[in-house]
């Protein structure tokens, strides 16, 4: 009678666009954190642990498809549930 829900393993890389291949569903039925060069950032679109990036949303810029241009940050990053 165990009512504990295991999470699954965060993947290396993860989008939160749901066209994209690199999108887990089940993954975003847990609230989840990342840590960017040490702090913890709330506006991340994309993120690769082994190649160091994220990517994040400029301001208001849209593509020709109506989503919002994202632009690519290197650095340290850390994905955890909260």
């Amino acid at each position: 009678m165990n009512d504990i829900k295991t999470q699954p393993d965060l993947p290396d890389r993860l989008s939160g666009n749901p066209r994209s291949p690199h999108h887990v569903e089940e993954v975003f039925k847990h609230e989840i954190g990342i840590k960017f060069k040490g702090k913890e950032r709330f506006d991340v679109e994309e993120y690769c642990i082994s190649e160091g990036w994220v990517k994040v949303a400029m301001h208001k810029a849209l593509d020709r498809r109506g989503q919002p241009l994202l632009r690519t940050i290197k650095g340290t990053v850390e994905a955890f549930y909260r």
